[in-house]
């Protein structure tokens, strides 16, 4: 029976112990959180012990993994704790909120030699696994257009229902690095490195935040493609997330889990049935409501994630591919701030 604990007892937590709950062979033996009170109400409600103390946590003997759920800037002090206590570690997203700090993650645990992973889920959906087939198999010829639009809605009592929400610091940006990252890392997973870009943020529509509520980004991909990042959470009522992808040769539209368009220029049998099936597979995704998505993709992420560890074989979304979207946020924000083109690769 492999063990997990989870660090942070918040909504996110949730998902994760829903996930474990639904993996053969798995058990959640612990949770930690600052509140005792808070620790084991989470515990009574999903299971496992609860611990205030987490040094004590991560000498349980049945802990094997330890999944993070703190507030995006403070992965790395218990990541690197859980680490050096021999536990294989899973983190939210954003690995980090810089990529130094995620370099100091990645390289705790390459020391310790425990698995260091990132939880993208949406990289777990059929949806995007079909898209991913469909530009490896260069169906979309050409690609000269990729883009990922996140115009969600967050209220302000959303930002003020936490201290942290909202700050440099501890969300390590706003709707980028905090809403639209999942859809950051779809697009570097879909088209590869960005070469340059260069962008724009704003503080439109919130209050009492140090962060954006609005960003518009240009991209230029190594491939030579061009693509576009708009993400938002000054966007009433709230959209479904889409990342299109053009080329010579086709295109095609993902709006959550949905495949909105698939069209090529050389048909195959499969595609009728792919958007036959994919057209309507619609979620609530948190285009208004964080709680609005589901723990399946988390659960096959996890699963991934063990799977590695009894091959002893990197997972999929391991520490390295976690940073990219980290490094490509940053470096969004560096050329807005700036107001010049920014270079990730020469």
């Amino acid at each position: 029976m492999t063990g997990w604990a989870i660090i942070g007892c918040g909504m996110i937590a949730k998902f994760h112990a829903r996930a474990i709950a639904e993996l053969k062979g798995s058990t959640l033996v612990a949770c930690h959180s600052r509140s005792l009170d808070k620790a084991n109400e989470f515990a009574k409600e999903f299971g496992g012990t609860g611990f205030d103390d987490l040094t004590k946590m991560l000498a349980h003997p049945k802990v094997d993994i330890v999944t993070i759920c703190t507030p995006s800037g403070a992965h790395l002090e218990p990541g690197v704790a859980a680490a050096k206590a021999g536990k294989h570690v899973l983190v939210e997203k954003p690995l980090e909120v810089t990529t130094a700090r995620c370099d100091r993650l990645i390289a705790a645990c390459d020391r310790a030699g425990v698995q260091l992973g990132t939880i993208f889920p949406s990289r777990f959906h059929r949806s995007a696994q079909l898209l991913k087939n469909a530009v490896e198999q260069e169906r979309f010829g050409t690609i000269s257009l990729a883009a990922a639009y996140v115009k969600w809605f967050r209220t302000q009592a959303y930002y003020d229902s936490g201290k942290w929400r909202g700050t440099w610091q501890l969300d390590g940006g706003g709707a980028l690095m905090n809403q639209a990252i999942h859809s950051v890392d779809l697009l570097l997973w879909l088209m590869g490195p960005v070469k340059s870009v260069s962008a724009m943020t704003a503080l439109r529509a919130h209050e009492r935040i140090e962060v954006e509520d609005a960003a518009t980004a240009i991209l230029e991909f190594e491939s030579g493609a061009l693509g576009t990042i708009e993400a938002s959470t000054a966007a009433f009522p709230g959209s479904l997330k889409r990342i299109e992808i053009a080329g010579s040769m086709g295109s095609a539209t993902l709006e959550e889990e949905a495949i909105k368009q698939w069209s090529f220029a050389k048909p195959i049998k499969s595609d009728a049935k792919i958007l036959d099936q994919m057209q309507g597979n619609v979620t609530g995704g948190g285009a208004a409501d964080p709680t609005a998505i589901g723990h399946k993709a988390h659960r096959d992420l996890f699963a991934d994630f063990l799977s590695g560890i009894k091959k002893k074989l990197p997972c999929s979304i391991d520490g390295n591919e976690g940073r990219k979207s980290v490094e490509l946020i940053t470096s969004i924000y560096k050329a807005a701030n700036g107001g010049k083109r920014v270079t990730l690769r020469k």
